[in-house]
């Protein structure tokens, strides 16, 4: 977003600092200047903000369509920070490794106490964040892809603006056979802050919500998949304004478009119960 210039310069130092192979750098400004980067690391300029996949978007067709110059791509936080040197080279180990490895998503931790929120691992049983596993789903700010995958499913959801968005292109990768995994071992530092720090939180975690099953699931599980995070909401015990802009988030997503819809099989749904986390949570 163009205000975290330092943070920004230490993280592109902590990529080019990596173990083997030079590493390609572009940093997409997404409706802001991009500040001072080294020589070297090219740029792009959008006249507005496209939401985060749709800057991330822009910045993987910077390497040709889908991507397609490249392998792999790394996607980081601005303000984050490679925690080593090696972890280029440990992505490039994991992707030779297994031919069907489409996405591999880091371990967050926070710079000063080395902490995982449990927010951070994507899966349900996230008490023990030092467990690398297979996973359903990755986070947006410290991952690796392979470009086959955009090649094969399509792009990250531009209409989704904020949230969510890892899980609609996680789920159409696995149902195109794809694998994901969490590797502790790969780190992004990444100071530990509240989702809801962002205004539009409440709004779009729950307009987004809608739009992710209204696209990607069997039409008996939308329901179910929607009444079990309505519940876990109500729970939770949100503010009342916080609960007023979820309600109003749910509407949206039930009375605006949310793209084409392409619902995934049901031994995907089967794949995902086996991986521990069925898509009705």
């Amino acid at each position: 977003m163009g205000n975290r210039p330092e943070e920004l310069r230490a993280l592109i130092d902590s990529v080019t600092k990596q173990d083997g192979d030079p590493v390609e750098v572009v940093v997409v400004g997404n409706g802001s200047p991009v500040p001072d980067v080294p020589d070297g690391v090219r740029t792009v300029e959008l006249p507005e903000n496209l939401g985060i996949p749709g800057g991330r978007n822009v910045g993987t067709e910077a390497f040709g369509p889908s991507g397609r110059e490249v392998d792999i791509l790394l996607f980081l936080d601005d303000d984050g920070l490679l925690a080593r040197d090696d972890t280029a080279e440990l992505c490039r180990e994991a992707f030779a490794a297994d031919p069907r490895l489409g996405i591999v998503s880091f371990r967050i931790a926070d710079p000063d106490t080395g902490e995982t929120q449990r927010r951070h691992v994507p899966r349900l049983r996230a008490s023990d964040p030092m467990r690398s596993s297979r996973v359903t789903t990755f986070l947006g700010g410290a991952n690796a892809v392979r470009t086959r995958v955009f090649a094969e499913v399509g792009g990250l959801p531009d209409e989704f603006f904020y949230a969510h968005e890892e899980t609609d292109l996680a789920w159409r990768a696995l149902d195109a056979g794809w694998l994901i995994d969490y590797r502790s071992d790969m780190v992004l530092y990444h100071p530990t802050t509240a989702p809801s720090r962002h205004a539009v939180y409440h709004r779009m975690v729950a307009r987004n919500r809608v739009w992710l099953a209204r696209r990607n699931l069997p039409a008996p599980l939308v329901p179910v998949y929607l009444g079990v995070w309505m519940l876990l909401t109500l729970l939770r015990r949100p503010s009342r304004a916080a609960l007023k802009a979820w309600f109003g988030g749910f509407r949206e997503g039930w009375t605006t478009p949310c793209g084409p819809r392409r619902p995934m099989r049901w031994r995907t749904v089967w794949r995902l119960t086996r991986l521990g986390r069925p898509p009705v949570i």
